[in-house]
């Protein structure tokens, strides 16, 4: 049970808060919109592959598996292998230069003065552009703001993987901005 009273507790993790203030939701909802499905030269089953990873660093089940079925979803990969982020990407094919973009991600996940001149290097070394660099930063930080509201109100989550697969495929090819915005069809 949450926090404070939402008026549908049956409403897991970030879905249960849009639906109590859905004035706030509207934004947060644009914000992740852009960040995962807006211009990049990152694709978004990458960006949404660094959401599910910082969620995971902070602990935040909902955030990490919903956004991990997402990318499951883009990548063409079946929700059971969400786990494998967990396992330092052994299955899921990540380059080279995404991997040097994640060790940015936990960086900045920690403190973004974590972010050394030697990390960028490694991810420019790799391939990364500015705009990859400035976008990865920009997620990571996202989602450690996500990740402490659905956490710091307490919000549900579902456990298994499985029960991430339809909202996966809904934010990854719907999107997560809904006009006009109804609380309670939304998901991040």
């Amino acid at each position: 049970m949450a926090h404070i009273t939402l008026p549908d507790e049956s409403l897991p993790g970030i879905v249960g808060l849009f639906n109590f203030r859905p004035e706030t939701a509207g934004p947060l909802q644009l914000l992740a919109e852009t960040l995962l499905r807006g211009e990049s030269p990152l694709t978004s089953g990458e960006r949404e592959l660094i959401a599910s990873y910082v969620s995971l660093l902070n602990d935040t089940h909902f955030c990490h598996t919903s956004h991990g079925s997402a990318a499951m979803a883009h990548l063409g990969y079946d929700v059971s292998l969400i786990d494998d982020i967990k396992n330092g990407f052994q299955q899921i094919e990540i380059s080279s230069k995404l991997r040097a973009l994640l060790d940015i991600a936990a960086k900045v996940q920690k403190s973004g003065k974590a972010v050394t001149d030697e990390d960028i290097a490694a991810a420019r070394a790799e391939g990364a552009g500015d705009k990859e660099i400035h976008d990865t930063v920009l997620i990571a930080a996202a989602f450690c703001m996500f990740n402490r509201y659905v956490d710091g109100l307490g919000t549900w989550a579902p456990q298994e993987n499985e029960a991430y697969r339809e909202m996966g495929q809904r934010m990854a090819f719907t999107g997560y901005v809904r006009f006009p915005v109804k609380a309670d069809v939304v998901e991040v």
